[in-house]
């Protein structure tokens, strides 16, 4: 049974639904610490909030964390606007510490204050802010963590417990009031932002990142593109000339490579899942600072490059990378329509494999009926944010493949004859898996939710 994005939207005011994607869902999991849960129907139907913010499954709460606009508690200025990409961390006492992303361009509606010894790029307004959070969910500081980058959406945490904001532009100096390059990744500390600063770590490549995901055992990091016109992005990985190295280690520099397939320039046009691909290629990107050219137009030699329409998000799980390619549309120029593929690459077998399709019913091909972040779920499967039009949500992903929702934005911030919905982002969860914190992109709002995550998801309709 296979089903759209937008047929799951329609049912959602009853869900438990049990909407099977095509593919071998287990396979995504396998390894994980998350495998011991089956995971089959949700938490239930979703119920609408007195306060028209978020709707949850009964027995779930939320707490505001933290909005646009309102003073930052370090005195720095506002919170910014346009929340995205964020990773929890563990702290003291039961606390934990989050990093989120602020994707400001020119003229966004709250930019990201400089500070001093934390700013690259005066004229850049994106960045990060890093939050405190005690284990009763209260703020207990709010700072900015870095400032002066452009375009900050996604990421990932390291295994030494930083966080590495990704820039999705290619912006050069002179562009748009631009002083510096940008299109670069930062790492950055979340519990002293100071000791990683505001530095460009340009040997990961200069281009529009989205992810990244590092694999715990070698060090090398998995990045992805997000390049939504033709030539489409590449899939990367970085191989550090100190692996594992810790805070800083990154700046020492390393080898950028993106991946080949052959006889397969773009992995639209893959359809069965189960595909799989042995002993794919990776090749040295020639100027990975795109001094002159675009990462993705460079010349690969007379093989060429493997390219996808929108790579976004990107995860380690087990001993293998996964990473999203959020729908591909042959109107773009992709070879073939789809909302949204999961691919599994396996470096220890140097293999590639298709193992979710989102939507195979190919009568949507809009934004907003793919998939954008995502994480590993504490009751087995995943969560999904979702990227598009309408009321946003946040669903789960059992290993059975079923679809069930999580969390609905009621946050009405157009006219009520036609409303805007903020987008969700930066799903993610504390260490304990007590809590899962995301983001409403705009108006950009913080949310820390609790419940019955974990036993829960396995329950029967």
């Amino acid at each position: 049974m296979s089903a759209t994005r937008r047929q799951v939207l329609a049912r959602t005011g009853a869900l438990g639904v049990s909407i099977a994607f095509a593919g071998s869902i287990p396979e995504i999991f396998a390894g994980t610490a998350t495998a011991q849960s089956a995971g089959r129907h949700g938490y239930g139907p979703l119920i609408p909030d007195p306060a028209g913010l978020l709707d949850l499954p009964k027995g779930f709460r939320y707490r505001v964390l933290s909005r646009e606009g309102d003073p930052l508690p370090s005195g720095e200025g506002r919170i910014p606007s346009n929340h995205d990409g964020m990773a929890a961390f563990p702290g003291r006492d039961g606390r934990v510490h989050l990093v989120r992303n602020h994707e400001n361009r020119g003229k966004s509606r709250v930019p990201v204050p400089t500070v001093d010894g934390l700013t690259y790029d005066p004229a850049g307004e994106g960045g990060c802010t890093a939050l405190e959070v005690d284990r009763h969910h209260r703020v207990r500081s709010e700072r900015v963590a870095v400032a002066g980058t452009s375009t900050n959406c996604a990421g990932g945490p390291t295994p030494w417990h930083t966080w590495l904001t990704c820039e999705e532009t290619e912006a050069r100096a002179g562009e748009g009031g631009y002083t510096k390059d940008h299109g670069f990744i930062f790492e950055v500390d979340p519990y002293d932002p100071r000791r990683t600063g505001a530095v460009p770590l340009t040997a990961m490549g200069r281009f529009q990142h989205e992810a990244i995901a590092v694999d715990p055992e070698t060090g090398t990091v998995y990045e992805t593109e997000d390049a939504f016109d033709k030539p489409f992005g590449l899939f990367y990985r970085f191989r550090p000339a100190r692996p594992l190295g810790g805070r800083g280690s990154l700046r020492a520099g390393g080898r950028l490579q993106a991946l080949r397939v052959p006889d397969v320039k773009d992995l639209s046009a893959v359809r069965e899942t189960g595909t799989s691909f042995r002993h794919v290629e990776w090749v040295d990107v020639p100027d990975p600072l795109a001094r002159r050219t675009p990462v993705r137009f460079q010349d690969f030699g007379p093989r060429g490059i493997t390219h996808a329409q929108k790579l976004e998000g990107c995860y380690w799980g087990g001993s293998s990378v996964y990473f999203v390619s959020s729908f591909a549309r042959g109107k773009d120029g992709s070879a073939a329509d789809h909302q949204g593929q999961v691919w599994r690459y396996d470096p220890g077998a140097r293999r590639l494999t298709l193992v979710v399709v989102f939507g195979p019913d190919a009568d949507v091909h809009l934004p907003g009926e793919s998939p954008d972040n995502i994480c590993l779920a504490p009751g087995g499967g995943l969560m999904v944010c979702e990227d598009g039009d309408g009321a946003q949500h946040v669903f789960g992903l059992t290993r059975r493949g079923a679809v069930y929702p999580v969390a609905r934005g009621r946050q009405n911030i157009g006219t009520p004859e036609k409303p805007e919905w903020g987008e969700f982002a930066g799903v993610t969860f504390s260490p304990g898996h007590r809590t899962m914190y995301v983001n409403c992109y705009t108006p950009g709002t913080t949310f820390a939710v609790t419940g019955p995550w974990e036993g829960q998801e396995g329950q029967e309709d």
